[in-house]
């Protein structure tokens, strides 16, 4: 990866071209329930380098607008949620959820010239989502398939992980590590441990991969050694422009993530466990509360992870030699986040020797680069039809002269049903 393709990836400014071409797509901002009820105290929220307000009017409507006050730029986190709108605690100023002004009291005539940003909201899956975009280019809602299921079938969590969010999501697309950094905590966390695949996983390093290009992005089909007469496939999703999926073990819960910019340096990453067909039991959602699996435990206020580089993740020298953490890092989250931090809060990128099992990053760099390229000269973004986002990820055995393509193209795609497949 050149100077000029690594740095129009990382950087997401409002004015930059990944910037542009992320926000033509619906962005998750914070969870439903952080603006729980209606003229509930307002949030901040930061997303590609734009610092935000998150609110519940008082209709019960969310709202995503522009921090600070336009008359002398005072931050509206110490304003009224009140009546419909955030009143400024310094002059009185008002504006709606959509950032319109409607109220000066001072100066009644200047409303119209007094609006802030502003952001269409919606709600789906316990987030709330704005369209950062072109007011006329407004996409379909998301329809991943945790995005429409009952909310008890679904625990979703975000966190401050302190990278450009391009290598963060890379780890997320990089599915050969888990033989390796992964490799313990497979063993011990209650929503992994137990089935067949992981000894699949464990006993063949050396995964070999096939990548598809689709409408919606990349599916890749990871092919490891299975029983005597057949190969284990691992297959996952990288969804256009930052979501990923991840087949479950077992019975096990299915998983996904999304990475946000914040900036340029830091992101959010969402994690979501969901059952399809079935709510999350009163084990699983214990464990995933208590940061298990792909989450983690953070700060309330900052969701900066209790282990973060401060305390280079609670690292355990002990654990690591005795094979109980394979890099020393508990909590898959930590695990990642441990690594991809290391690399600084911008990978050098012209400086890495890429491997056979990093072509699908290599894939998803190129699309993300050439649609970036494309939108400045008037081309249409990939994947705004929402309605190819219905895949889901799965692990399974199959025969050694069996397509997985064709495998998935039969069981993975199109109204998904109440099927599941995991080993």
């Amino acid at each position: 990866m050149n100077k000029d393709m690594s740095e129009t990836l990382v950087y997401t400014g409002a004015q930059t071209k990944m910037g542009k071409l992320l926000r033509r797509y619906w962005v998750p901002v914070l969870l439903s329930s952080e603006i729980a009820e209606p003229d509930s105290p307002q949030v901040r929220v930061q997303i590609m380098g734009e610092k935000l307000l998150a609110f519940r009017d008082t209709d019960g409507k969310a709202g995503v607008i522009d921090e600070f006050c336009s008359h002398r730029g005072a931050s509206l986190f110490f304003g009224r949620n009140e009546e419909n709108g955030i009143r400024c605690s310094y002059h009185g100023v008002k504006f709606d959820r959509m950032g319109r002004c409607v109220d000066v009291p001072s100066a009644p005539q200047s409303c119209a010239r007094m609006n802030i940003k502003g952001y269409p909201c919606i709600e789906r899956g316990g987030i709330v989502w704005a369209y950062m975009g072109p007011a006329d280019q407004v996409p379909d809602p998301v329809e991943i398939e945790w995005s429409s299921l009952p909310a008890e079938h679904v625990y979703i969590s975000r966190r401050w992980q302190q990278t450009n969010y391009l290598q963060a999501m890379e780890g997320g697309i990089d599915t050969a590590h888990v033989s390796y950094v992964h490799r313990y905590e497979v063993d011990i966390d209650p929503l992994h441990q137990g089935t067949k695949a992981l000894d699949y996983i464990k006993a063949d390093g050396n995964v070999i991969f096939d990548i598809e290009k689709t409408p919606f992005g990349l599916s890749l089909f990871g092919r490891r050694n299975g029983e005597p007469d057949s190969y284990y496939w691992r297959i996952t999703q990288w969804l256009f422009p930052w979501f990923t999926l991840i087949p479950p073990f077992g019975d096990h819960a299915l998983a996904g993530h999304i990475w946000v910019p914040i900036d340029d340096y830091n992101c959010w990453v969402w994690s979501i466990n969901f059952h399809s067909d079935k709510p999350l039991s009163a084990e699983e959602r214990q464990a995933l509360e208590q940061g298990r699996g792909i989450h983690a435990e953070c700060d309330p206020v900052t969701l900066l992870p209790k282990a973060n580089k401060s305390n280079d993740y609670l690292i355990d020298r002990v654990a690591q030699k005795e094979k109980r953490a394979y890099s020393g890092v508990f909590g898959f989250g930590m695990q990642d986040a441990s690594l991809q931090e290391s690399m600084g809060p911008i990978q050098n990128h012209e400086a890495e020797n890429l491997l056979p099992t990093d072509k699908a990053i290599v894939m998803a760099r190129r699309m993300l680069y050439e649609a970036a390229l494309g939108l400045e000269k008037g081309v249409e973004p990939p994947a705004l039809d929402a309605s190819a986002q219905r895949v889901r990820a799965a692990g399974v055995l199959l025969d050694h002269d069996a397509d997985p393509m064709q495998w998935a193209q039969q069981h993975l795609a199109d109204g998904l049903g109440q099927a599941r497949y995991s080993v």
